[in-house]
């Protein structure tokens, strides 16, 4: 038996179709509890669940879950794979909920075989992959709304924005918070600053008559609002940065918890220039890749760290890489090009690609290949990584390689 699983967000579309092709069942659950129910209490009708394939255009979402946890083998099917694959059920390719079940089914009946299976992921890794995820999300919230309090000055108040280095930094949020208009700042002196950011914990080391000086120098707003209006909205941007960035500190410490009691951590913590949160977002975005690797090459390749070869006779081209778990490898090459400063054998192989003209990314990616490599040994070995043996075994290659003295 082979079911192909069309999910939605409200209704899903599912087929059982048998080894000849035929389709012997298909219903359309809806996306609630009963419907989950009752889905899977119809499927064990037709046997057991590990005997029964599912096929979904997804790796993730709810409907994969409780597949998983009901014992179905689960096998993602990419949407451009399957896309492409349309032809061979008619020229015109057309697409509807029933129809896409039962290719979906057929799909996986034909060429199952040529298909991974989706394994189910080590639950202390969905929670660091979970945790780390939802950083991500948040800095780049931050870095919108900041961007916005910057806009924000340059047409109100471009003084209140020249003040501190960076926008987003606590004694810059104070000060916008106390403020928030030219005229609110009309009557502050080089003392009067001086003593308001001792009393703050400002560690700038600026003097009062430098920061003063790049208040006064900035450019008059001509804004057209009233100084009421451009408070409350310097105010609730201000507000708004503040609170990203608390949920930002409150995800680190969740992170730190979670990596330290992560069984894949004491394997990479050693790693050269790897902080707690980049430990965690290696461990979070490559531990599942390593889990269902089969090979270091598939592993490379899934981490999106190669680049794809196309050949056709005298045709030859090698482009990079975008079908790709992408939050991996921005993990990935984050920790690699850190790495470069720590380690002499890691600038050594960046260096040497700047060498052969390699722009920084791809040097960075060439070095993260070298590294997984590295990992997927402390991995398959269960060994923890230690740079004195990793320098030890890369003199004496480097020694075995070198050529004999004539």
């Amino acid at each position: 038996m082979f079911i192909g699983w069309d999910w939605a967000t409200e209704t899903h579309d599912v087929t059982v179709m048998d080894d000849t092709g035929k389709r012997i069942d298909r219903w359309e659950p809806t996306h609630t509890e009963e419907g989950f129910a009752k889905t899977l209490a119809r499927l064990r009708k037709h046997a057991d669940p590990a005997d029964l394939p599912v096929a979904i255009e997804t790796t993730r979402g709810l409907a994969v879950d409780r597949l998983l946890a009901a014992g179905h083998p689960v096998v993602p099917v990419h949407p451009n794979a399957f896309h492409a694959m349309r032809a061979r059920w008619g020229a015109s390719k057309a697409k509807t909920d029933a129809g896409d079940s039962m290719k979906l089914a057929d799909y996986l009946r034909t060429d199952g075989h040529l298909l991974p299976r989706l394994e189910p992921t080590e639950p202390a890794t969905l929670d660091l992959q979970a945790l780390t995820r939802q950083r991500a999300d948040h800095i780049e919230a931050r870095i919108a709304a900041v961007n916005q309090l910057a806009a924000l000055l340059d047409e109100h108040w471009p003084g209140g924005k020249a003040v501190f280095g960076k926008l987003d930094s606590d004694i810059a949020q104070a000060f916008l918070e106390r403020y928030p208009t030219p005229a609110s700042a009309a009557k502050l002196t080089a003392g009067r600053l001086e003593t308001w950011c001792k009393r703050r914990g400002y560690s700038g080391k600026k003097p009062g008559s430098v920061l003063i000086e790049r208040l006064r120098s900035a450019p008059t707003a001509a804004s057209r609002l009233s100084e009421t209006v451009v408070e409350h909205l310097i105010r609730v941007q201000v507000q708004l940065v503040h609170g990203i960035r608390a949920t930002i500190r409150a995800l680190d410490k969740a992170i730190t918890e979670a990596t330290a009691t992560h069984p894949y951590a004491p394997l990479f913590a050693t790693l050269p220039r790897i902080g707690t949160i980049s430990l965690g977002q290696v461990i979070g975005e490559i531990g599942p890749l390593l889990e269902r690797a089969q090979t270091c090459e598939q592993l490379i390749a899934e981490a999106g760290v190669v680049p794809v070869t196309r050949a056709s006779g005298k045709s030859r081209t090698v482009a990079f890489r975008f079908a790709t778990n992408r939050r991996a490898r921005v993990a990935l090459t984050t920790f690699a090009d850190n790495s470069r400063h720590g380690s002499q054998w890691a600038a050594k192989i960046y260096d040497d690609a700047r060498a052969r003209k390699k722009r920084h990314p791809h040097a960075v990616r060439i070095l993260a290949r070298s590294w997984l490599r590295v990992m997927w040994a402390c991995w398959r070995t269960g060994t923890c990584y230690d740079p004195d043996i990793h320098q030890a075994n890369n003199k004496i290659n480097t020694t075995a390689d070198a050529p004999l003295a004539a």
